[in-house]
């Protein structure tokens, strides 16, 4: 006998890359190393930027929060995808995936309006460098990150509500490696259109918000860095902006391509494989872009591995 809906669920079946078995182990293997090296440069950006006091500024305090949700972020659903691509065993349970979800839209949506806060400090550290300290002050750095992380949440809760609400009349199959939304729709039982509305309304406002913001705040750098004339000058100018440019371009055009276009658009397997860009690459290139052409962290990295030499 079915289960007339959700929360009568054992658990749901992540069906994942399984139609596809030769692919499982190379996917394993492949996604391991990402997922080790997203690890290693992500808790490296957070250590330099507590240990060199040269780091303790609002661009790196931002980026630590940003290493720091790319940690949580990969950690919310790869370990899991590694376990199902080596077992049989492809099932998560209901209360699994309700934080699951819960959890990578809330970083997913919190990463999408901390990039458009640390858009505001490059401008206020090019365009306003006489009041830079007195603008980016720490209390107001710490505030805009906790807002970051509570309208991300916030978002994320009424989202998840709003899908588990949708009746699934013992469906329990999720063509996908984690739960996320677009797939959990297809599970429904019932027309969805209102539901598809109301979540692409929200996603385009959350969107919306940073991008314009990121948007006015370039605009005004490349007008202030034009004024400058020593082309030593724009170039140093337009190189503390490249990093968060390149990550801004990145992450944002997975989540349009992901969330923003009708379902029949792409093909589910497209899907995943957008999902695992930005899932387990995006974080782990976020800290490789930063570090390549960031002076100051490499110069940071030096000196504490010199440090950790000598002290042996």
């Amino acid at each position: 006998m079915e289960q007339k809906n959700g929360s009568s669920f054992t658990g749901f079946i992540l069906l994942g890359f399984s139609d596809r078995p030769q692919l499982e182990l190379v996917l394993f293997v492949v996604l391991l190393i990402f997922y080790l090296f997203t690890l290693l440069g992500n808790t490296t950006i957070i250590a330099l930027s507590h240990l060199d006091p040269h780091l303790q500024t609002p661009m790196y305090f931002f980026l630590s929060n940003l290493s720091f949700l790319d940690l949580c972020y990969t950690t919310s659903t790869v370990p899991q995808l590694l376990v199902h691509l080596r077992g049989t065993d492809k099932s998560i349970s209901f209360g699994g995936c309700v934080a699951q979800l819960f959890i990578s839209l809330g970083l997913g949506c919190t990463e999408c309006i901390l990039l458009g806060v640390m858009a505001f400090d490059r401008y206020a550290a090019i365009c306003r460098p006489l009041h830079y300290t007195v603008v980016m002050h720490p209390r107001l750095c710490a505030l805009m990150a906790s807002a970051s992380w509570v309208i991300g949440f916030a978002n994320s809760l009424l989202q998840t509500v709003l899908i588990f609400l949708v009746p699934l009349c013992g469906r329990n199959k999720i063509d996908h490696f984690f739960c996320e939304v677009p797939p959990l729709l297809k599970l429904a039982c019932v027309d969805t259109t209102v539901n598809e509305s109301e979540i692409f309304f929200v996603s385009v406002i959350i969107l919306f918000i940073p991008v314009a913001l990121i948007t006015v705040s370039y605009g005004r750098i490349v007008r202030a860095v034009l004024r400058i004339k020593s082309s030593a000058g724009q170039r140093k100018a337009f190189g503390t902006c490249g990093s968060h440019i390149t990550v801004v371009s990145l992450f944002y055009g997975t989540a349009i391509y992901a969330y923003l276009q009708p379902n029949n658009n792409h093909s589910q397997d497209q899907s995943k494989f957008v999902s695992l860009f930005y899932t387990i690459v995006t974080p782990m290139v976020n800290p490789i872009i930063y570090t390549l052409r960031n002076k100051d962290v490499t110069g940071a990295m030096k000196k504490v591995l010199c440090r950790g030499h000598d002290s042996r």
